[in-house]
């Protein structure tokens, strides 16, 4: 019976937002208030008219699109903290997706990220309590998942594509978020910028970072990685891609049925507008993170590389309701400067919407640049050499680099999700401290010349032998190698920071390798950006 009065109340909710002319809002407002207190004066059992108004309008906005949400009166001074301020907890971005705890993003150099957690993994238990199907708020979530730094949580994920549940056990940290995790040069004249988020701070990290890169070294190039990068402020990637783009030209413009067209446009102040550009992208690379790569295509400004970028076109504005909460409406479509809007379909539905990224897999996509299914009708034409870009679903790159799967070690990734690696690499650090630091005063010298020796790898999997994960004599042979740069890399973060593990594990990066190889051959650079080459 209740779910035929949600189902009542949310056709009345849409009827409101949509505003069917011949009533108008304030009719259908009256006729939502009437029922609401029939429902209270006359229903046959004891109901909790703040519940049912909440559900209403959550199935209502879900009926409209994949980015319009509420949010409640008490998950309104949480919702920002990922893109303003600091917190201690596990380190994640989640989504509740059909009652469903779902991993968005975890924190760069965060406790999750650290044993393993991933995109798009489902947390079913959280201290052995089931979470799955029970009603979850993000406020429930929020009091499971943060907590006093050095305290432990135990969480039980489901995970594509993986037989069974798979158990992690995370200590819990505090959360510092900065959009930058990197900053160094690749090479000589090359600079590498990596950012996970558009935030408040975003533009100022990221002019910070390229005036000290230029400062210090002969910059020509730029590689700017936003692989996984799911977005943020508009602002943000409009102040970025005013980095690269001369003054008057457009970044991005946004269009609504009841909101005028608003253009988003270079001003003079780019920090880096005649070097060459590469920008790095994949399927996690959403929204704002479009708008920068698709500028950047649309101009003939830089050559995007990677895989198809989520498909995120819709703009929300936040309006806040009468109780202090709020809800995220779509308001606007952007689109491209050559006009794309890439967000990708929706009419079938939420869950098919989020099903997207594993078709995406099922079909090739992410291995074979020939599967990504093209909508001929929705091409366009870069606005200086005339290329053909398409709309209708995420920035295609200009070279395609096929999924690695070469990472995806059984044996090691246990090893990982188990917090096996991440202890022992606390445990190697603090016990050797002192020496690696007199022995390797500077990161360079540390890069250059320390190695993680056979030794040191037995250790870890003795490790592994003690918490009772099943030594692959076969496997280890294999992932030698991987293993040895990832702990490098993991045991340089803890002596320096976030920007020397990439700087170590991005050293055979296939899609930095391939943005090396092009931004040092100038013909080949200027022939791709022409359309006269072919990848």
């Amino acid at each position: 019976m209740k779910q035929k009065v949600f189902l009542i109340f949310s056709i009345f909710l849409i009827t409101i937002v949509t505003g069917v002319r011949a009533q108008g809002v304030q009719e259908q407002t009256m006729k939502f208030g009437r029922l609401l207190r029939l429902v209270d004066s006359y229903y046959a059992d004891s109901t909790n008219l703040e519940a049912i108004t909440e559900t209403a309008i959550v199935e209502m906005l879900s009926e409209l699109d994949p980015h319009s949400v509420y949010i409640s009166k008490e998950e309104v001074e949480k919702m920002n903290e990922p893109l303003q301020g600091s917190f201690e907890g596990i380190g994640v971005s989640f989504n509740i997706l059909r009652d469903t705890l779902m991993v968005v993003q975890t924190i760069p150099g965060g406790p999750s990220e650290k044993v393993g957690l991933q995109a798009g993994d489902r947390i079913i238990e959280i201290d052995d309590e089931d979470v799955a199907g029970i009603g979850l708020t993000n406020q429930m979530v929020f009091d499971r998942l943060r907590g006093e730094k050095g305290t432990k949580v135990l969480v039980r994920i489901l995970r594509k594509n993986e037989k069974g549940l798979l158990d992690f056990e995370i200590i819990r940290d505090k959360i510092p978020i900065y959009s930058l995790d990197a900053s160094y040069m690749l090479d000589e004249n090359t600079g590498y910028i990596k950012l996970n988020r558009f935030s408040a701070t975003t533009t100022d990290e990221f002019v910070e970072a390229l005036k000290e890169l230029k400062q210090k070294n002969d910059l020509q190039n730029l590689v700017l990685d936003l692989r996984g990068n799911g977005g943020g402020y508009l602002k943000a990637a409009h102040e970025i891609s005013d980095q690269f783009l001369e003054s008057g030209r457009m970044i991005v413009y946004t269009e609504g049925l009841r909101n005028p067209r608003k253009n988003y446009t270079a001003t003079y102040s780019g920090e880096f507008e005649r070097g060459k550009l590469v920008v790095l992208v994949d399927r996690g690379s959403a929204s704002a993170s479009e708008i920068v790569s698709g500028a950047v295509q649309d101009w003939d400004r830089g050559i995007v590389i990677g895989r198809r970028s989520f498909g995120k076109g819709l703009v929300q504005q936040p309006y806040y309701l009468t109780d202090g909460s709020m809800v995220r409406l779509t308001t606007a479509h952007y689109y491209t400067p050559s006009g794309r809007c890439i967000q990708k379909p929706y009419e079938n539905g939420v869950d098919d919407y989020q099903h997207d990224l594993i078709q995406r897999y099922e079909s090739g996509e992410l291995f074979n640049a020939d599967s990504i299914n093209i909508d001929e009708s929705l091409k366009y034409s870069t606005l200086i050499y005339k290329r053909d870009v398409y709309g209708g679903g995420g920035v295609i790159p200009d070279i395609y680099i096929p999924l690695d799967t070469s990472t995806n070690f059984s044996y090691y990734n246990q090893l990982v999700r188990q917090s096996v690696v991440n202890q022992f690499v606390l445990d190697y650090v603090d016990l050797h401290r002192s020496e690696l630091k007199a022995q390797y005063p500077v990161f360079d010298l540390y890069k250059n010349k320390f190695e993680v020796s056979n030794d040191i790898l037995e250790q870890l999997w003795k490790q592994g032998d003690k918490k009772g994960i099943e030594r692959e004599d076969e496997s280890i042979e294999f992932i030698n190698d991987y293993a040895k740069r990832h702990l490098k890399a993991l045991i340089a973060r803890d002596l320096w920071d976030s920007a020397s593990f990439y700087e170590i594990i991005n050293g055979d990066d296939d899609e930095i390798i391939k943005a090396l190889e092009v931004l040092n051959n100038n013909e080949r650079y200027q022939a791709i950006l022409k359309g006269t080459a072919h990848e």
